[in-house]
């Protein structure tokens, strides 16, 4: 697996920070004021921007223990940006670098939908779409075969949703403006809830939720304060994908930002749902999919020495008991051979030893 030249990885950090302030200097105007909110003994910052009515209208802008994001509330005034500047430096990573990037339709949607809010409300970006984006965040070369998709996901915790005290703009009019054909689909085991929204050409956006709970809420929508009047679909394993996100750039036109699965829940969790996958056509193939996209993942994060991240990742999904093992020992049988001998050096354990979990002092932990 070839790695990207320092000089790309430079630059792609560069435009990564770049268009971090432009969304955040386009959310937080100069006519506003930042503060900070107590919830649940946590502190957050929130953003009062006067109306006409005289009443201020408060955002949601993040944790105050994220680094990024108080360093630049306190630099907020001295935030400047040229975006002509970000669309080159996207050309040269996308030319030059080889490094991926989405569809032009999906760039577009995932754009939209973070101009609106999307991602400063802590939703992340999951899927195909999201894996485009971790061959720059760990600095080598992915297949682009990898990377297909006729459609977009989003996830948000329901507790982040119903937390924020923000919302989105109605989803449908911020795809509308992106394609004027989106439309609501409503959810079959609840016709009055929306998770997803279709185009004429079967485009597809939906929007999920880790399972709360039993296994009862499994294929149920749940309102999602925060996401506009739309719902998300529950699915078991999310909450495992979605834990602790990291920020990344889309590269598309000036460079979007997102928060995505770190690489290596990303990884383990293909694992886990390949198995699960309908036995039909379509099934089958989106399982081939995700074996290839956690292989890959596997073994970029081997020959870019963060090995210890997928020991933490593969255990503490073992860890979550006898279903979690059942699905990843049956992802396991699934996998291609590279991505089993990555994830077996990995784990420090000979190929055959793999779906025993992960060495320990005392030998393999089952």
């Amino acid at each position: 697996m070839k790695q990207i030249d320092l000089v790309y990885r430079t630059m792609l950090a560069e435009l990564a920070q770049r268009s971090f302030d432009a969304q955040f200097k386009s959310d937080f105007p100069l006519d506003g004021r930042f503060v900070t909110v107590p919830v649940k003994g946590r502190h957050y910052w929130y953003f009062d921007r006067p109306t006409p009515e005289g009443k201020d209208k408060r955002s949601y802008v993040g944790p105050h223990d994220d680094p990024a994001i108080t360093a630049r509330v306190n630099a907020h005034k001295d935030i400047k940006d040229d975006i002509r500047e970000r669309r080159r430096m996207v050309g040269v990573l996308r030319r030059s670098a080889g490094l991926a990037g989405p569809d032009p339709f999906a760039g577009d949607v995932t754009k939209a939908l973070a101009d609106a809010g999307l991602f400063r409300l802590r939703a992340v970006l999951i899927g195909s779409v999201a894996f485009s984006c971790y061959s720059g965040l760990l600095g080598v070369r992915l297949p682009a075969a990898a990377m297909q998709t006729g459609d977009a996901d989003f996830a948000q915790d329901f507790a982040i949703s119903a937390e924020v005290a923000d919302s989105l703009p109605p989803i449908l009019d911020i795809l509308k403006a992106v394609e004027p054909s989106f439309r609501a689909v409503p959810h079959q085991a609840d016709q009055a809830k929306v998770v997803a929204f279709q185009d004429k050409k079967g485009y597809r956006v939906e929007f999920l939720t880790g399972n709360r709970g039993s296994d009862g809420y499994t294929g149920k929508p749940s309102p999602m304060p925060a996401l506009g009047g739309a719902s998300a679909e529950n699915l078991r394993f999310l909450d495992f994908l979605i834990y602790e996100p990291v920020r990344a750039v889309l590269l598309h036109r000036e460079g979007v930002t997102v928060n995505i699965p770190a690489p290596e829940r990303y990884a383990v969790h293909k694992l886990i749902v390949a198995s699960r996958r309908a036995p039909d056509t379509m099934g089958r193939a989106k399982r081939n999919k995700d074996l290839l996209q956690a292989s890959l993942l596997f073994q970029a994060l081997l020959e870019t020495r963060q090995a210890d991240l997928i020991v933490d990742a593969y255990q503490e999904a073992w860890d979550r008991g006898k279903s979690w093992q059942e699905a990843m020992v049956s992802g396991l049988s699934l996998m291609p051979d590279n991505g089993r001998q990555a994830l077996a050096k990995a784990l420090d354990v000979s190929v055959d030893q793999l779906g025993l979990g992960t060495r320990h002092e005392n030998g393999i932990r089952a």
